[in-house]
């Protein structure tokens, strides 16, 4: 009978290893008793769903009879799904960062029985490969240094364990707000390793770090948009739009590009990734000029309907990188395929799309817009021709093999994803974006509470993991959004509620951690540096300021400041680690709240409201009136007298409202670069 426990796990990442010979246990106190009791390591090993280098060790060692049995011999198995449980996975690569290594998944930690990290490394190979030691003759050195008692076992435990309980705590600071100066410097230091030629950070891989992005677009507004930090994020957006990092058929971004020029992606696409991006993407759309970024808006928020959004409401994880074992098999086409759909029309859509007898990755093609010498973005005729043959492929397409499917639904990424959907709808007022968003939160809401208290993560009926900071964070920005986009208290009550929770439960001293205070893990991590996602210290920040402009209450303000004080040193020294806190410093200091008063009998006159939207700033919250008498606090009552109004506010006051295109953008361009003031 097989001692693999993960076939009753709901993770759809542990039920990938369910067959393995590996005896397997979930993350549990079980399983380190069992270590203990049988004076045997445990092999931790970490992943994701979409993980390619994850299916390849899977393949390669875990499906190996005979590295499973030395497996199941000298140590106790655990896998955990790092999307489901990021404390863990938080931990145990902070070890491994202090080993020297740079990381990455499968994260391979040996660890005792009482959880102490002493030595790890990522993907192993089955035999001495590449410079890196063959897995069965690391697992004997390992076992073997643990029977003998090797005294560098335990010096590394003490070490790695002292090691984070430095870390887990706070970063550094003396309480007092950093210098606002740091904005402009932070920003000007991005730019001097920006590719201005291609966007993203110099180099490969390339990764969109949306975090960074929105730091420089804050930059652009607050310098009255300076064209360098702008054209620094359009740049980026174009690259992202244009490369094969996008999916030109379905829509949706792939997790990275593994080029300096966004070509060839690592083809996993994942829900936090897509969010953050569309998010980007629908701030910007009104300046953008022309129709790309309006078609990659309404294409990723489209298939992130079509192709994410479970049943219940709630968005799924991923897709998976490989499909057959086959790292991108399902996008990549040869050329005799295209010719074979296309027909006459192939060398059109071929000039188009890279697409070439020789192909650009491996002997095909990954379809992209950076054909030299070609647009990427042409004239009216010529996209609408593309677009019907893109919807030729995608038919032919759909019927191959598809990617597995991560259906786990997170709450802060749905978070991510609910609030981007928001801003497309206010930016295209389709109401089908407004209402998908609206499903996944009253999912989140009615599937993943308990006790009032929120969930991390939902798989197959089950609730799987504890709340976490980030998952309060962007669900309160998630409310927040919404409100702001339907005027309707209940999303508001709920932001206040949920902030109280985050407050309460995983801040203390200006410390954000990422777990609450019983954590039963070896040290409790925290939560201030931004990672693929950002961090819950950077969006509870920026969260506290419209919460302060729309209640008057100051205890949000106070505790974003105390954050900010918390973490001055972090702010100071990792520009990139701290982008969503200096985000959230930022809104702190100009902070706008633009209400738009119709009355319940007006006509909306859509002017005022584009050039709202049109300030692309992420640090004004934006409301439009809905005709329920009920405008938001700092704004005077009695605004629903039929008139047309924008009322612009600052912190807890209003400037004298203006009722005409010339007065708004007087009223704009003055207050853009504000710094607000405490009411």
């Amino acid at each position: 009978m097989s001692r693999n426990r993960l076939g009753d796990t709901a993770s759809p990442y542990l039920r990938q290893h369910a067959e393995n010979p590996v005896h397997w246990w979930p993350w549990s106190a079980n399983a380190f008793a069992e270590a203990e009791a049988r004076n045997v390591p445990v092999h931790l090993s970490i992943g994701y769903a979409a993980c390619h280098w994850c299916h390849v060790m899977a393949g390669e060692s875990f499906s190996d009879p005979a590295i499973a049995a030395l497996l199941n011999d000298r140590f106790v198995n655990i896998k955990v799904d790092r999307e489901e449980r990021p404390d863990i996975d938080q931990i145990y690569m902070k070890a491994l960062h202090a080993m020297g290594e740079q990381g990455g998944w499968p994260l391979t930690m040996f660890i005792s029985p009482d959880g102490e990290p002493f030595w790890g490394g990522t993907y192993f190979p089955p035999e001495p490969r590449w410079g890196r030691p063959g897995f069965p003759q690391l697992l004997e050195s390992i076992s073997a240094a643990w029977q003998r008692g090797d005294e560098t076992i335990a010096t590394n435990r003490k070490a790695l364990v002292d090691h984070l309980s430095q870390t887990g705590g706070t970063v550094g600071g003396n309480g007092s707000l950093p210098d606002k100066a740091i904005l402009d410097r932070s920003a000007e230091w991005l730019l001097s390793i920006w590719d201005h030629d291609k966007g993203g950070i110099r180099g490969a891989p390339k990764f969109p770090m949306s975090p960074v992005l929105e730091l420089l677009s804050r930059a652009a507004v607050r310098n009255d948009r300076d064209n360098r930090f702008q054209d620094a994020v359009m740049t980026t957006l174009t690259g992202l739009c244009s490369g094969g990092i996008y999916d030109h058929l379905a829509g949706g971004f792939a997790r990275y590009s593994v080029d300096e020029k966004w070509l060839v992606p690592h083809f996993e696409k994942m829900l936090s990734d897509n969010g953050q991006l569309l998010w980007l993407i629908a701030l910007h759309q009104p300046n953008a000029g022309g129709n790309l970024l309006h078609d990659r808006m309404t294409e990723t928020a489209d298939w992130l309907i079509r192709g994410m959004q479970l049943p219940g409401g709630g968005f799924a994880a991923s897709l998976d990188a490989d499909t057959g074992h086959e790292e991108g098999l399902t996008y990549v086409w040869t050329k005799p395929e295209v010719d074979h759909v296309l027909g006459p029309d192939s060398q059109f859509f071929c000039e188009h799309y890279d697409v070439t007898d020789s192909g650009n990755w491996d002997g095909k093609s990954i379809l992209n817009r950076l054909v030299p010498g070609q647009p990427v973005y042409a004239e009216t005729a010529t996209e609408d021709r593309l677009r019907s043959l893109r919807a030729r492929l995608l038919d032919v397409r759909n019927k191959r093999s598809q990617p597995a499917r991560d259906e786990k639904v997170l709450a802060d990424w749905n978070g991510v994803t609910i609030t981007a959907l928001t801003r497309a709808f206010e930016i295209t007022g389709q109401q089908c974006y407004l209402e998908a968003a609206q499903k996944a939160f009253h999912f989140i809401t009615g599937s993943m509470q308990q006790s009032g208290r929120l969930c991390h993560a939902w798989c197959d009926g089950r609730i799987t993991a504890t709340g976490l900071a980030t998952d309060y964070a962007q669900m309160i920005r998630a409310a927040i959004a919404l409100h702001a986009a339907t005027n309707a208290s209940d999303y508001l009550q709920q932001a206040e509620d949920w902030f109280s929770q985050a407050a309460d439960d995983y801040t203390d001293s200006g410390t954000v951690y990422l777990t609450p205070a019983d954590t039963d893990l070896i040290v409790r991590p925290v939560s201030v540096h931004d990672e693929a996602m950002p961090a819950a210290a950077g969006i509870l920040v920026q969260v506290a300021m419209p919460l302060f402009m729309l209640t008057g209450t100051g205890h949000y303000r106070a505790t974003a400041e105390a954050i900010l004080g918390a973490q001055a040193d972090l702010i100071s020294k990792d520009v990139i680690g701290s982008a969503s806190l200096q985000s959230g410093f930022d809104s702190m200091m100009r902070g706008r709240l633009a209400y738009l008063s119709t009355g319940p009998d007006s006509h909306l006159d859509t002017g005022l409201k584009n050039l709202i939207l049109s300030e692309t700033d992420p640090a004004m919250l934006f409301i439009q009136d809905s005709g329920n008498g009920n405008p938001p606090k700092p704004v005077p009552a009695g605004t629903d007298d039929g008139v047309q109004r924008l009322y612009l506010c600052e912190a807890a006051s209003c400037r004298a409202p203006v009722n005409n295109l010339e007065d708004a953008k007087a009223l704009l361009n003055d207050t853009r670069r504000g710094i607000a003031k405490p009411g």
